[in-house]
């Protein structure tokens, strides 16, 4: 058998190539049997939606050479032949406006010109609809309208909300055409990673379904574990399939967890555990969002939060919850029924995403990439000794180089999370497996740091805020927050840590070892 690509281009290029390939071809028949028009899917970039948008075109384009031996193959009338219309916004920067519509009748005219049809319309949307209405008459049915990374133009301008908001509406008039050209039209889907709300860019659209958060199409993207298994067993001879688990498997909309293609691919191609999917670019919009609004850091990993902030993303209600589900970086973890709706918790869906994310949340905290490498380094070293003191001296010495200028800039060392999330964000970059907020029968330790045979219960005061006069380690021993490892663990620490906003650093400093 071939060698797995290392990206991929199109689906009609791997079933011709006789590649490797996760058979999804079954969803193509639910939802064209379920009788829907209209479907949107909101999924992380590089997730696979352009390759699922592609295996519909050739579908509905009833090339059933590509389906030999898929699921499909045998469930699908190739003879009917529909005329396909697929615009993709996913590649290049649009700058503002005027340069989406140019890109909006390029795409438009490029498909009148492979139908060999002649379009007279000077306005986008009415050029878009005489498309779709002359390709109905061409070949006497209904036309198929494929949308990948509708919502792109506007990402890419997010941090000006001026021409986000242009860009919105510029795209709103686009996509109203659906609505105007429902009687030409056979099948709709259109894929992106934010979901915005009906009235902001599908106005009028009210039978379009979205199938995000729907546990029947929870894996359409992505590979579930049997699939990663059974698909790559030659390739996963030899190899440690639980660490690649850890490190790439978890991204859950309600059904069962799935990987990232695309870090897949690239792991099987360099056989190293590196973050793929997140190196190929991470918003510095989103980084800055979370910590300008002084989130606490360590809170990302059980987070609670209703449906109204898994719903619809718009420019004018950018919240960090909304954007960073969206976006891939947080992910379901569970769901839960109330009285006022649905509540569901999310946290980081695997070991890369969960490193590097918080990597990232350093680079911006710190303000020097170079000492916070070095604070990396150092760290690992300590823990891997054991010696404490090296481990106090590392931090107190980081928080004391920080210049007073920067903490006044950024306005961060006034709340009472910046110094955990600071811990939190240090062990979690360095790789350590870390549980912030960590659930026990009589409270929650601030900080639980794993690495072999030990384990360290962290507990952090912020000495001004203090209310009782009990020291963090105390506290620790009061709530006795070590009986939950203690049958796992024969090596137990407990860190107290006391913290002055005053002093802007590390005043009180304890370690004990559990007999």
């Amino acid at each position: 058998m071939k060698k797995l690509p290392i990206g991929i281009q199109s689906f009609s290029k791997i079933r011709s190539d006789n590649y490797y390939y996760v058979d999804k071809t079954f969803f193509i028949e639910k939802l064209v049997q379920e009788g829907g028009t209209y479907y949107f899917l909101s999924r992380p970039r590089r997730f696979g939606k352009s390759l699922f948008l592609d295996t519909l075109r050739q579908a509905f384009l009833g090339r059933k050479q590509y389906f030999n031996g898929l699921y499909l193959e045998n469930k699908w009338d190739w003879d009917r032949v529909y005329p396909v219309i697929k615009i993709s916004l996913g590649s290049g920067v649009v700058e503002d406006r005027e340069n989406l519509r140019d890109v909006l009748f390029s795409s438009v005219d490029e498909i009148a010109e492979d139908e060999e049809i002649t379009l007279k319309e000077k306005i986008i949307n009415k050029r878009f609809y005489e498309l779709i209405k002359k390709m109905y008459k061409k070949y006497d049915t209904g036309v198929v309208v494929l949308v990948d990374e509708y919502d792109k133009p506007i990402l890419d301008r997010i941090e000006d909300k001026e021409k986000a908001i242009e860009i919105r509406e510029e795209l709103k008039n686009f996509y109203s055409v659906l609505k105007d050209a429902d009687e030409y039209i056979k099948f709709v889907f259109i894929t992106g990673v934010t979901k915005f709300s009906k009235v902001s860019i599908f106005s009028g659209l009210n039978q379009l379904q979205d199938i995000t958060l729907n546990p029947e199409y929870a894996t359409i993207c992505g590979y579930t574990q049997k699939e990663f298994e059974d698909v790559f067993f030659e390739r996963l001879q030899g190899m440690d399939l639980e660490t690649i688990q850890k490190w790439y498997n978890g991204y859950s909309w309600l059904g069962d967890k799935v990987y990232n293609p695309f870090d897949v691919l690239l792991f099987f191609a360099e056989k190293d555990f590196r973050p793929y999917w997140f190196e190929t670019g991470t918003p510095s919009f989103l980084i800055k969002l979370v910590a300008d609004r002084k989130y606490y850091i360590p809170k990302l990993e059980n987070l609670e939060v209703g449906e109204e902030l898994l719903g619809a993303f718009d420019i004018d209600r950018i919240y960090p919850e909304n954007l960073l589900f969206q976006s891939g970086y947080l992910t379901i973890r569970n769901k839960q029924k109330t009285l006022a709706g649905n509540l569901y918790l999310l946290s980081f869906p695997n070991h890369e995403v969960k490193v590097s994310f918080n990597n990232h949340i350093l680079t911006y905290l710190v303000d020097d990439y170079y000492e916070k490498q070095q604070v990396k380094l150092h760290l690992y070293k300590a823990i891997d000794t054991n010696n404490f003191d090296k481990l106090k001296k590392i931090f107190v010495s980081f928080f004391s180089s920080i210049p007073y200028d920067w903490y006044r800039k950024n306005n961060l060392a006034g709340y009472e999370g910046y110094y955990a999330s600071i811990f939190y964000c240090y062990f979690t970059a360095t790789g350590f497996f870390v549980i912030a907020e960590d659930v026990t029968n009589h409270g929650k330790i601030d900080l639980t740091v794993f690495y072999k045979d030990r384990i360290y219960i962290i507990e952090f005061k912020v000495v001004e805020l203090i209310k009782e006069n009990i020291r963090p380690i105390d506290q620790i021993k009061k709530k006795k927050y070590y009986e939950k490892y203690k049958n796992q663990y024969n090596k137990i620490y407990l860190i107290g840590v006391e913290f002055s906003k005053d002093e802007r650093n590390i005043v009180g400093w304890e370690v004990e070892k559990l007999n």
